[in-house]
């Protein structure tokens, strides 16, 4: 468990910096290139995380996942001959599926979007996809391996770089045209990527000559890979898929409540570029329990170690609660405040409000799913998703073509699709027969918020800005002590697994 504990606390560290930095290039990104060009890059993006997952085969969650089990088991040559069969695979997926996108970005761009002005950031999206699906390969062989510490500080070189390119690159092309800037734009993205895989690289070999083995595998891994990967692959298409319908649907309800199209556009891009990036932002604690709890899990589940599962998976869930309880509650109260300081928005939307209560079920969503694919529960988390992308899907069109609440009603249904989606999750978990979880985990911490977010600001609205936000913080930790949902002991135990030399 130490190991464990460990290796989730030290890629926190370093997503939360990455995060930092993350959020820096957004900060920039608006700064510089204004609302219209982050509403064109934000309108093509789903559509490049939808290619690359339709390109990508959900492959690399099954390279993390037998590479952890062969690993338990010191089965080196099984490890080499997974890697050999997971790149023959995406280099096939590569070459049959590129031509195929490649052909589409035209109808996507001026059928689907409504915007010619989206057709050159997506060819170049398109260009950066092979870079992405090599780097997820190794992400996912070095995790398998448990060496966390290279991906991390991948990401982190990436946010690094693109940060430099947005600020020294970027402002040469805001004085051409809204469409190249947000091209300029994509292929910053494409130029990060290339540093993280030449970075990821070189930890790859290093890793590969100390896996190696005398002993050869002839037999083909891709029945195994494919029989974790399609399922897994399922999920993440299917949500990227209404992920990529997301503002195609947006658009043209707003379109139909009175709208322009590119109003709309612009619409979508401070909400998908300025909002959700902000409630997103604590996230960087989850996702590092998601990316550790896929070979963790897998590992206990090979040596059939039902007491270190329960305990992973329940001290995962513990502490993604807890910072929803937190996320949630300081940006119901100060969140809009905080987008008009950070982005220099001109208008206060209010739009934090209505996310940040449903957001805190986002933040137990990606652990929630990440113990489903890791106890073979893939095909149960493809479904969850497929309902609350349906439903959320349906539910945006209807709400936001009514004239009288247009994007609050886009707002609510996006928070609606995350609501589904996690309690689906958790009574698929609660099937589980090797996992002892109940309810107390979100229960109490939702309280919480409930509790400080209603009552609190009465008492702190006539305080500077910056008082109010550390007063909200520390109340909020405050009552998690009071209910026992922070413990001293947790702090105790970490303190001990840092000192063992």
């Amino acid at each position: 468990m130490g190991s464990f504990l460990k290796g989730t606390l030290f890629l926190m560290f370093v997503i939360f910096i990455s995060k930092c930095f993350g959020f820096l290039y957004r900060m920039q990104f608006m700064r510089i290139a204004g609302e219209e060009v982050v509403g064109l890059y934000m309108t093509a993006y789903p559509t490049f995380i939808f290619f690359i997952s339709l390109i990508q085969l959900g492959i690399p969650i099954a390279v993390s996942k037998l590479i952890a089990q062969y690993d338990a088991t010191r089965k080196n040559e099984q490890i080499s001959a997974v890697m050999v069969s997971a790149i023959k695979l995406s280099v096939i997926s590569i070459i049959v599926f590129t031509p195929i996108v490649l052909l589409s970005t035209p109808f996507i761009a001026n059928t689907l979007l409504h915007n010619e002005n989206l057709i050159l950031t997506l060819y170049i999206s398109v260009f950066t996809i092979p870079l992405v699906i090599i780097s997820s390969l190794i992400k996912a062989y070095l995790q398998g391996l448990a060496k966390i510490a290279p991906t991390a500080w991948a990401q982190l070189l990436e946010q690094v770089v693109r940060i430099g390119l947005i600020m020294a690159v970027l402002p040469y092309f805001v004085s051409t045209s809204p469409a190249k800037t947000a091209a300029a734009a994509m292929a910053i993205t494409g130029i990060g990527e290339i540093f993280s895989l030449l970075f990821l690289s070189y930890f790859y070999i290093r890793a590969k000559r100390k896996q190696a083995t005398s002993k050869k595998v002839r037999s083909s891994f891709t029945k195994p890979i494919m029989q974790i990967a399609l399922p897994s692959a399922g999920s993440k298409l299917f949500g990227t898929f209404t992920w990529f319908l997301e503002p195609i649907v947006f658009l043209k309800a707003l379109t139909v409540a009175g709208l322009t199209a590119g109003a709309a556009t612009t619409l979508y891009g401070v909400i998908s570029g300025v909002h959700i990036p902000l409630l997103l932002f604590p996230a960087f604690i989850p996702s590092a329990l998601s990316i550790i709890l896929v070979p963790a899990v897998s590992s206990a589940l090979a040596r059939n170690d039902l007491p270190l599962l329960t305990k992973r998976v329940s001290h995962s869930l513990r502490l993604s609660s807890l910072v929803g309880c937190i996320a949630a509650t300081l940006f119901f109260i100060h969140g809009d405040e905080l987008v008009t300081h950070l982005f220099h928005l001109e208008e206060n939307r209010g739009y934090m409000k209505i996310l940040a209560p449903i957001f805190y079920f986002y933040y137990i969503q990606s652990p929630l799913h990440a113990i489903l694919q890791a106890m073979d529960e893939a095909q149960a988390a493809m479904m969850n998703s497929i309902y609350g992308g349906i439903g959320k899907l349906f539910l945006l069109f209807f709400l936001a073509s009514q004239p009288e609440i247009q994007e609050f009603g886009a707002i609510i249904a996006i928070g609606f699709g995350v609501l589904i989606t996690s309690f689906l999750h958790i009574a698929s978990i609660k099937q589980q027969p090797k996992i002892r979880v109940g309810f107390r985990f979100f229960v109490l911490p939702y309280s919480v918020f409930i509790v400080t977010a209603t009552v609190l600001p009465t008492y702190t609205q006539h305080f500077p800005f910056t008082i109010q936000i550390i007063m909200t913080l520390t109340v909020t930790i405050l009552l998690l002590v009071l209910t026992k949902q922070i413990r001293i002991q947790d702090i105790l135990y970490i303190r001990t697994i840092f000192s063992r030399t």
